[in-house]
């Protein structure tokens, strides 16, 4: 039996920047949502991002473009495409929400605890984990989230390099 996340991974595995953006320019328009350049300029970043932008990262890189752009504007576009089920957002309790629009159903993630990376960790066991709790537990899964907190390759380099040494001469 493939079930409905089974399907949205399959349709959004290995998807390229152009045809996800495509995807999410279709999907607007099905809805009968209207095309701004503000919300394409924007889904292209979110098609093209293979992080995890947070609304101000993306209206930073929003107002290079469009000076005249609101805050609002990106938070409404985002929404709209949280309700579509186009995005999904990673909301922290000390942080900034993060988006990623690659691939907008729940899946793992690996969060950098130092610099606050955010990547996708290889993890086919996690497959059909929400599944098997359900199942288990008799609960009827709506969503589920799995993060693995640590710190990242790049951050482990920083702390072991040793700092480079001033050496002061005297006159």
């Amino acid at each position: 039996m493939i079930l409905e996340d089974d399907r949205k991974r399959a349709n959004y595995s290995m998807v390229d920047p152009q045809g996800r953006f495509e995807a999410l320019a279709d999907r607007l328009r099905e809805e009968g949502h209207r095309l701004t350049p503000q919300r394409v300029a924007l889904m292209r970043l979110l098609a093209s991002s293979d992080g995890h932008p947070s609304a101000a990262d993306l209206y930073d890189q929003l107002r290079a473009r469009f000076p005249t752009t609101s805050l609002a504007t990106v938070y409404k576009t985002l929404n709209l495409l949280k309700e579509l089920d186009e995005v999904l957002e990673m909301g922290f309790s000390h942080d900034e929400n993060r988006y990623d629009g690659n691939r907008p159903y729940p899946h793992p993630h690996l969060i950098c605890v130092r610099c606050r990376k955010i990547t996708h960790p290889d993890v086919g066991a996690a497959q059909g984990l929400a599944q098997q709790v359900g199942h288990e537990s008799g609960y009827q899964m709506i969503s589920h989230r799995l993060d693995f907190y640590g710190i990242c390759p790049d951050c482990q380099r920083k702390e072991t390099e040793p700092e480079s040494e001033v050496s002061v001469s005297s006159p």
